[in-house]
C-alpha cells in the first residue's frame, strides 16, 4: 500500500521527466545514426555522423578549441569556486548571528538567469561607458582598464570569474551544511593535544569535508561541460571575440540551427551524444573516486 502511494506521488514527476527529458534524449541519440537531408531521414549511417565530427570542417578546428575552453572553464571555476566558497563558509560558520543573512545574500545571484547576468556584466565591463573601467581609471590603474570582453586573452577568464560570482552561493551553502555536521569534539580533542587552529582545520576538518568538495566538483563539471547561457550572453553563438569564448554547446547550436548544412540534424545529434558521453563518463569516474575516498575515511 505504501509503495503504491509513493508511486502515485512520483508519477507526475516521472511522466514529465519521460516526456521532456528522456524521450528527447533518446530521440537525439537515434538521430545520430541516420543520414539526413534537411528534415528528411535517410538510411542507417552507422558512425558516419560521428566520423564527421573528427574529419570534416568546421568540426576539425572548432570542436577541439571548444572542448578545451570547456575544460579550462571547469578547472578555473572549480579551483576558484571551491577555494572562495570553502573560505566564506568557514568564516560564516563562526558567525551564528548573521550567518543566515549572509548566506542568503551570497545565494541571491544564483537565482538570476545566466542570460541576465551575462548582459549585466557586459554593460559593467564595457570599455566605453562601463563603471568597472571608469573606476579603475579614477584609481590610477589605467593599465587595468582593458576591453575585457574584446580581448581573446581575457574574455574566457571573464566568463570564469562571472560564473564563480553567480554560483558561489551554492558551495557556500553546501560547505556550511557540511561544517555543521563535523563533530566539535574532534576539533576540541585536537586542540587539547596541542594542534593549532590551522593544523586542526587541515588535519581534522578538511578531510571530513572531502565528500562535500567532491559533490561540488562533480556538479561544477556537469555545469561547465554543458554551459551555454552565460557564454552565449557574452560572445554570442560564435563565441566572440575570435572564438575565445566558444563552448561545445555553442558549437552544437551553430551546427543545428545556423550552419544551413543538409546533414545538420545528424552531425548536431552526434555532437550532442558525444557531449553527453563526456559528461556522463566524467561524472561517473569522479563519483567512483569520491566513494572510494569516503570508504577510506569511514573504515
Amino acid at each position: 500500500m505504501r509503495r503504491r502511494t509513493g508511486l502515485l506521488f512520483l508519477a507526475p514527476a516521472l511522466v514529465l521527466f519521460g516526456v521532456f527529458v528522456l524521450y528527447p534524449m533518446l530521440t537525439a541519440f537515434s538521430y545520430a545514426f541516420f543520414d539526413w537531408r534537411g528534415t528528411t531521414r535517410g538510411g542507417f549511417a552507422g558512425i558516419a555522423n560521428f566520423q564527421t565530427l573528427f574529419t570534416k570542417a568546421p568540426f576539425t578546428t572548432d570542436l577541439p578549441r571548444a572542448l578545451l575552453h570547456n575544460v579550462v572553464f571547469f578547472i578555473g571555476t572549480m579551483l576558484v569556486q571551491n577555494t572562495i566558497g570553502l573560505t566564506v563558509a568557514f568564516l560564516l560558520h563562526r558567525r551564528a548571528r548573521t550567518r543566515r543573512l549572509l548566506q542568503t545574500l551570497y545565494a541571491m545571484p544564483y537565482l538570476v538567469s545566466p542570460i541576465v547576468i551575462g548582459y549585466l556584466w557586459t554593460l559593467l565591463l564595457s570599455p566605453t561607458f562601463g563603471p568597472v573601467n571608469q573606476l579603475l581609471t579614477k584609481l590610477g590603474l589605467e593599465s587595468w582598464a582593458l576591453p575585457w570582453l574584446g580581448d581573446p586573452k581575457t574574455a574566457l577568464w571573464v566568463v570564469v570569474l562571472v560564473s564563480v560570482w553567480q554560483w558561489i552561493g551554492f558551495p557556500v551553502l553546501l560547505y556550511g551544511a557540511a561544517l555543521g555536521g563535523v563533530p566539535e569534539e574532534l576539533s576540541e580533542a585536537a586542540r587539547v593535544d596541542g594542534a593549532s587552529y590551522r593544523q586542526t582545520f587541515f588535519k581534522v576538518t578538511l578531510p571530513l569535508l572531502v565528500p562535500a568538495i567532491g559533490t561540488v566538483s562533480v556538479l561544477t563539471f556537469i555545469f561547465a561541460m554543458e554551459a551555454f547561457a552565460l557564454p552565449y550572453a557574452f560572445g554570442g553563438s560564435t563565441g566572440n571575440p575570435a572564438g575565445a569564448t566558444d563552448f561545445v554547446s555553442l558549437l552544437f547550436y551553430r551546427s543545428a540551427f545556423d550552419s544551413g548544412a543538409v546533414d545538420a540534424i545528424g552531425s548536431s545529434s552526434a555532437l550532442a551524444t558525444l557531449l553527453f558521453l563526456i559528461i556522463f563518463g566524467g561524472a561517473l569516474a569522479a563519483t567512483a573516486v569520491l566513494r572510494r575516498h569516503e570508504r577510506r575515511i569511514t573504515t
